[in-house]
């Protein structure tokens, strides 16, 4: 491409993105943080194809600006920790609730295939979840006790255990999206389908109520999440597969960044999953309005903040998404 033409297709661009540095226009650092982006790709491109030309020293002099502008003067707010969680994540996330639809439908569509293989097949529940587990569990329907297994163990050790494999799942549905959203979509589907044989099990053996009371007691947050953490993979995926009007490169980048934020905003449930499956779930005498008080109140919560939440701000913000 002549100089020329690399100039007037990108000028409007760049004029902007100095008004928003020099000028202090009204830009979040999002957007701050992609025209940044942009701007260092296309001052490589010139470095390669238009060196010592009065573009490169353009480009290069905003570049230092924008620089400056956005990392080595950024003042960080005390409280930004609650800011993050209470302002701005929910504004962002909004743009990616039909990602997060996408992502529930490959889960519920695997749970329905686990549960009808295993109402089909008695050999599909060892098949997911491995003779071990499921012989233990026979053995603890055989006591009257179903879910014992959550007994095991001292309550900080499994509260410390589980929320660390919870957290390991959730990035590893994240990291799979590097692969393309095949990726993830896989991680989601095998999660779904081993979610279907396990609930499906404790129904053919006639203990579905008293199993699933304990289960979900954890499980609603476990699996709400395992779902977000999946739609953050999906969310990088979708970057390389559908760059848009950006390069591949700078899409990924992008998408990297945005699903990332989204998976760490699941640590916080992650935890409250383990510390309820640690100390609360190995309680199965407890009464039945008070367990499922819990499991309401945990959908209930993760509907709010990831769901309701989002869209209510959005609005107060004047902001539609399509």
């Amino acid at each position: 491409m002549r100089e020329a033409a690399f100039v007037k297709q990108n000028k409007e661009k760049w004029i902007a993105f100095e008004k928003a540095i020099l000028n202090g226009a009204s830009t979040s650092p999002d957007e701050l943080a992609d025209g940044y982006i942009q701007l260092t790709n296309d001052l490589a491109y010139a470095q390669t194809y238009y060196a010592e030309s009065k573009t490169l020293l353009y480009l290069n002099s905003l570049a230092s600006q924008a620089h400056q502008k956005i990392y080595k003067n950024k003042k960080e707010s005390r409280n930004r920790i609650v800011e993050f969680w209470g302002y701005e994540f929910p504004l962002f996330f909004r743009q990616y609730h039909k990602t997060l639809l996408t992502a529930f439908l490959i889960f519920a569509l695997a749970t329905a295939i686990g549960s009808l293989s295993a109402l089909n097949d008695a050999s599909f529940v060892r098949l997911i979840l491995g003779d071990a587990y499921v012989n233990l569990t026979l053995e603890n329907i055989a006591k009257g006790e179903p879910t014992a297994i959550y007994k095991s163990g001292s309550e900080i050790g499994t509260f410390l255990g589980i929320t660390i494999n919870n957290i390991r799942v959730a990035f590893l549905a994240f990291a799979f999206g590097v692969i393309t959203s095949i990726g993830t979509a896989y991680i989601l589907f095998s999660n779904g389908v081993m979610l279907g044989a396990f609930i499906t099990f404790f129904y053919t053996k006639g203990v579905f109520f008293e199993a699933n009371r304990q289960i979900w007691l954890h499980g609603t947050i476990e699996i709400s999440v395992i779902i977000i953490a999946g739609c953050a993979g999906l969310i990088m995926g979708n970057s390389i597969l559908f760059p848009k009007t950006f390069s591949r490169r700078v899409s990924f980048m992008k998408g990297a960044k945005d699903g990332l934020k989204v998976v760490v905003s699941t640590i916080p449930f992650f935890i409250i999953a383990g510390f309820i499956e640690g100390f609360i779930t190995r309680y199965a005498d407890m009464p039945a309005w008070l367990a499922f008080l819990i499991i309401g109140g945990s959908l209930a919560l993760i509907v709010f903040y990831y769901i309701i939440y989002p869209i209510t701000i959005n609005r107060l913000h004047g902001k539609q998404i399509p």
